[in-house]
């Protein structure tokens, strides 16, 4: 999401590398290194002096000085490399564990929790949770992702799976890779279908002028995203999503194409972008969804695969979160009202 701290926006959705910011209209003069020092958190003025240096930040896709004077409507973009090796610190995090057994344990993952460290993002993750709770993890998806066998956005919630050895780990990302595993989504998108249900088929990669996006290309991975309308609403719509592969940013985006985008999705377009054509009733109406929904309203609901040791087919099913539900609630309240 873009969260906003003061005047400026700041593009937190992702887990990776990546992050954009869009300075303020009224901002002040001020050196670069000096406005993030100020803006960004566990990252020092030098270090983001040495990033600037590297061409690692740009603005506006340039790459500038430190001490070049921001102002308002620039965007800054900021790539972090890899962190470098080092031992991920064990934090004793709580997770909502729904399966556990001695090869691997199924998690429901809050909506604000970062999957596995970033440069600047080393510890407060479900990696750093995983090795505190858990004694033995699988290492195929390297140091910094123990025992990760798929991932889920930052503000996405719901369901994934923590394989505790690395045959575990293989045979479940098989089942990902050929997807035999059964995964569901819900989401609150903009809008209403003409159609029902249906599939949407393209193919997805990332845009090379912004790298905190994908687009649909012929030239990217293909990807197939199965959707139904479980309810319409005044403004909204609930849909079920059935994942027949697992690209980056795949529903978010392949929804968006259809100009549906996830409530609350500031990267494709599913925040105040949606209120500008409404008249005055709907757009009070659409700006407290907005409150209600900091975030892409995108949950993971439902995981199935076949466990590797026992061949049992198991299948997770989780409750929707509270701020979705209280989307929903709201719209139920107004159909009473009417």
């Amino acid at each position: 999401m873009i969260s906003k701290k003061g005047d400026e926006f700041i593009d937190d959705s992702k887990n990776e590398d990546i992050q954009e910011i869009f300075v303020p209209d009224n901002q002040h003069r001020e050196r670069l290194d000096q406005f993030l020092f100020n803006k960004l958190e566990k990252i020092s003025r030098s270090k983001l002096q040495k990033l600037i240096k590297d061409g690692e930040i740009t603005i506006n896709e340039n790459v500038v000085k430190p001490s070049h004077q921001v102002a308002g409507g620039e965007r800054i973009v900021i790539h972090f490399p890899p962190p470098k090796p080092t031992e991920l610190l064990p934090e004793n995090i709580p997770l909502d564990i729904l399966f556990e057994d001695e090869y691997l344990l199924v998690i429901n993952k809050k909506a604000g929790m970062v999957v596995h460290p970033a440069y600047c993002n080393l510890t407060g993750t479900m990696a750093n949770a995983l090795v505190y709770h858990i004694k033995n993890l699988s290492t195929l998806s390297g140091e910094y992702r123990p025992g990760i066998v798929h991932r889920l956005d930052k503000d996405t919630s719901g369901l994934l799976v923590v394989a505790k050895n690395d045959f575990i780990h293989s045979q479940l990302s098989r089942q990902f890779s050929e997807h035999t595993a059964k995964r569901e989504y819900r989401a609150i998108v903009w809008g209403h279908f003409t159609q029902k249900s249906g599939k949407i088929e393209t193919y997805l990669k990332r845009n090379e002028k912004d790298r905190t996006r994908f687009v649909i290309s012929e030239d990217g991975k293909f990807a197939v995203t199965n959707y139904e309308v479980i309810d319409e609403y005044r403004l909204i719509s609930l849909l079920k999503l059935r994942l027949e592969t697992g690209r980056t940013h795949q529903i978010r985006v392949h929804l968006s194409s259809k100009g549906h985008p996830v409530l609350g999705d500031s990267t494709y377009g599913g925040r105040h972008k949606q209120t500008i054509q409404l008249n005055q009733q709907d757009q009070q109406m659409a700006l407290q969804l907005l409150e209600l929904m900091p975030r892409q309203a995108l949950h993971a609901k439902t995981l199935g695969f076949i466990h590797p040791e026992t061949q049992q087919e198991l299948i997770f099913d989780s409750e929707l979160p509270e701020d979705i539900g209280k989307v929903i609630q709201f719209f139920e309240e107004q159909k009473r009202e009417y």
